[in-house]
């Protein structure tokens, strides 16, 4: 257990369901087991910390709907939570065939007894069509979490009405995991910094020689459009002036900062890697936050979790973390940052446990696991 940030979001639903007696039975998954039993996926582990956390009984069943999950949770007393086994170990939990994830959803359900009722409280889920999301949803009286009703909410503002100046920060590693978010947010936000892996597609695509660093050759005219369509919009993109070189991906790398326009002129050369934003960009990116009034960040500006390379994502969760700005950090690896980087939690207006699921909502995509609650 390296993260148990979303545990620790769930605790205050599920407190307040032990509280008023029901009997609870938590649907979770881990990873992608590809519809098998797979222990180096079990949700046991997160049990066990579930157990330290929680001031209700937990139990932890061996599987997901047979003899185990069905023995512990007929014996369920009020106010008493079971967690069943990995949903994803049956592959009908993620089945394209509506009959065999609904199948699925029935058995799942029969679980509950009479007189169950559903609550989603996994943001992180809800742009998933999978049983225990969307098809478990359309056979009990179905309900939002308070978790996804606060990220439903804060994606509103983010989308429909952001107190402007409004700064939107971009990192990770691939910029096509961002594009459709970056297209749905030109029109909306007045800054738009990027940083991460997926600054050099951005500096390629505006003529610079990146040596080894992560590059899409395959987007660089889809960027090099948006470059262009974000001057139209009146947006500013804002690219890093300079950049950490490693001779290598590690802990041990030797490293140095170069201007991002000239990053082979370095001790590297062609097979530097760029694997942070330099500490003159840290600081401007901190100066465009310090002026904002809303700001979104999805994705680390480095490798943080070598500290070599953690100054670029520091000094976003720093600017961040004092600015009185509506801050939303957009759950993930920026999430794990904040806290892997020490900083406290309660100093940012909202840490997204919604991963993907954010930037789809972002993207103005349906959410299929948010239809399925429509009206309740």
């Amino acid at each position: 257990m390296t993260d148990d940030g979303r545990i620790r979001a769930s605790l205050p639903v599920l407190s307040q369901l032990t509280e008023a007696g029901a009997r609870v039975i938590v649907m979770a998954h881990l990873g992608r087991p590809k519809g098998a039993v797979d222990p180096e996926f079990s949700i046991a582990p997160a049990g066990d910390r579930l157990r330290e956390l929680a001031d209700f009984p937990v139990a932890i069943a061996a599987d997901t709907v047979g003899g185990d999950a069905q023995n512990r949770a007929a014996a369920l007393a009020d106010g008493e939570l079971l967690l069943i086994e990995n949903v994803r170990f049956d592959a009908r939990e993620t089945s394209k065939d509506d009959g065999e994830r609904s199948a699925f959803a029935r058995e799942l359900v029969a679980l509950t007894g009479a007189n169950g009722a559903y609550v989603n409280d996994a943001f992180g889920a809800v742009h998933r069509k999978h049983a225990s999301v969307f098809d478990v949803a359309g056979l009990l009286p179905a309900y939002q979490g308070d978790l996804v009703h606060t990220e439903v909410e804060v994606l509103k503002t983010l989308t429909e009405s952001p107190k402007r100046p409004y700064v939107v920060v971009l990192g990770g590693s691939k910029v096509s995991d961002k594009l459709a978010v970056i297209e749905n947010l030109m029109g909306r936000a007045d800054h738009l910094l990027i940083g991460g892996g997926m600054v050099f597609t951005f500096l390629k695509a505006l003529g610079h020689n990146v040596g080894s660093s992560l590059l899409e050759e395959d987007k660089l005219d889809v960027v090099k459009g948006y470059l262009q369509r974000a001057k139209e919009l009146g947006c500013e993109i804002v690219l890093p002036t300079d950049i950490v070189m490693a001779s290598k991906f590690g802990a041990d790398a030797e490293h140095e900062v170069v201007a991002a326009e000239s990053m082979e002129s370095g001790a590297f050369g062609a097979s530097g890697l760029g694997l942070d934003i330099g500490p003159a960009s840290g600081e401007a990116f901190a100066s465009f936050i310090r002026s904002a009034n809303t700001v979104f960040w999805n994705g680390p500006m480095g490798v943080f979790e070598i500290e070599a390379f953690a100054g670029g994502t520091r000094a976003v969760a720093q600017a961040l973390a004092d600015s009185e700005a509506f801050s939303v950090v957009g759950g993930g690896d920026s999430a794990a940052a904040v806290r892997g980087l020490g900083f406290d939690e309660a100093d940012f207006g909202h840490i997204s446990t919604g991963g993907g699921a954010s930037l789809e909502y972002l993207e103005g995509k349906e959410l299929p696991g948010l239809t399925a609650l429509e009206g309740n």
